[in-house]
């Protein structure tokens, strides 16, 4: 894991716990669970009503961290009332059927495409009413060496049942970048949602339609509407909708965002973004940041399975590379796992974590600490001698995103500790 990835897992983490007696000291913890799964697909989503790069981008918490410009869902609120226009039906109108997905040339980029001419795009393909606040920014070039611009446009829709943000984005995947093309719907441990369904197109790309809330805890209603189209040809475009006039800090208008399914779906794959992408650069491939070192999902749940406590087993497991989580009942309730297995042998300051944890026999620190909230989670980070570093957490609840179900998790604080300093976990050469 380079530092960049690093100090993005642990300063996700650290949003997430803050106002629940989060302790800055702890901040690599779990930054698999909630974070990498929503970081992963919620990341490029937030990109759909951004005017910028978005670098980091957190789902449930209110805090957006940005490089680029502000959220438009910001612009979107302070817009006011410009001359509106009709949004006409164009060629591939959000209530037709959708078309073929076309590849776009992977050479030269066309002309430049400007953001008027992305954000009238936008507009031919919804559904009529009456537009405000329109903004669009083109292929200009990102300035970043071997970056490409992210092409978007937003704008706030009223056909006549309220008003609704509507912003997408359009881009290109680098190649090798598989954590981008991923295209499935997030684990409703962490994400929770009405409905979302992922799809394989038939020219080989990729969509998903989600259908949930800008705040999983449903502190206030604003729902929050996002088709994500993964080309064969590397495009990347995402649309997103909201049923408020700005995707945060703003009334609820209506009961639901304007386009169904079927319509985000025809909106995203249309042929009209064809020219767009094609006006997109290349960019740079990604060097894959695998080392043959990481463990992966399998190999964490199978150690783990054998190291819980007798009468539990895994269930409702998911994860990924250096990361997994399940879920166990002891006859009480469900609790939600998670453990990270990390490679910190070549970190100089990984033991900074570690300022007066107990030390075992055979070098390795041990930190222990019951983090409050609802759910609460009770957690054991170990750092081994050669740099192995096993964090385990549990919570009184089968999900991040719920509520309490029992008085504590389901295994002790003596049980996550020999589970995190178990023999079976080792430094991989």
């Amino acid at each position: 894991m380079s530092e960049q990835d690093r100090f993005e897992d642990d300063l996700l983490y650290a949003i997430t716990r803050t106002g629940e007696g989060f302790h800055t000291e702890q901040a690599p913890l779990v930054a698999g669970g909630l974070d990498r799964g929503r970081r992963r697909w919620r990341r490029r989503s937030a990109a759909a009503v951004v005017g910028g790069a978005a670098a980091l981008a957190l789902v449930g918490t209110g805090a957006v961290y940005f490089s680029g410009p502000s959220p438009a869902g910001t612009a979107l609120a302070a817009a006011g009332p410009g001359s509106g226009s009709g949004a006409g039906a164009g060629s591939g109108t959000a209530g037709g059927s959708a078309s073929p997905v076309a590849s776009a040339s992977p050479s030269a980029p066309a002309a430049v495409i400007t953001g008027d001419e992305v954000l009238a795009t936008l507009q031919a393909l919804l559904p009529a009413g009456r537009t405000t606040g329109g903004s669009g920014r083109g292929t200009e070039p990102s300035g970043k060496p071997g970056g490409a611009p992210l092409v978007t446009a937003n704008l706030v829709l009223d056909d006549g049942k309220g008003q609704a943000a509507v912003g997408i984005s359009v881009s290109r995947i680098p190649e090798g970048d598989p954590g981008l093309a991923e295209n499935t719907c997030p684990d409703k441990k962490y994400v929770p949602y009405d409905a979302c369904t992922a799809t394989t197109l038939p020219d080989g790309g990729s969509l998903t339609v989600f259908q949930g809330y800008e705040y999983p805890d449903r502190r206030v209603d604003t729902k929050w509407w996002n088709a994500k189209l993964v080309g064969k040809d590397g495009r990347l475009i995402e649309l997103s909708e909201w049923n408020a006039a700005a995707e945060k800090d703003s009334p609820v208008t209506r009961a639901t965002p304007p386009l169904g399914a079927e319509q985000l779906k025809a909106v995203v794959t249309d042929r009209s973004w064809d020219r767009i992408v094609a006006a997109i650069p290349v960019p740079a491939p990604v060097k894959p940041r695998k080392t043959g070192k990481e463990y992966s999902q399998e190999e964490i749940l199978a150690i783990a399975a054998k190291l819980l406590p007798a009468g539990l087993t895994e269930t409702e497991t998911g994860g990924e590379e250096g990361f997994a989580d399940f879920v166990v009942n002891d006859g009480k309730g469900k609790s939600l796992v998670e453990i990270n297995v990390q490679d910190r042998s070549g970190d100089a300051e990984r033991g900074s974590d570690f300022a007066g944890a107990q030390q075992l026999p055979d070098g390795t620190k041990v930190v222990s600490r019951k983090t409050p909230g609802n759910p609460v989670m009770w957690t054991v980070d170990t750092l081994r001698p050669d740099g192995l570093r096993v964090v385990i957490s549990a919570f009184n609840s089968g999900s991040q995103r719920t509520p309490a179900t029992r008085t504590a998790p389901a295994l002790t604080m003596d049980q996550l500790k020999a589970i995190a300093t178990g023999p079976a976990w080792k430094l991989k050469k």
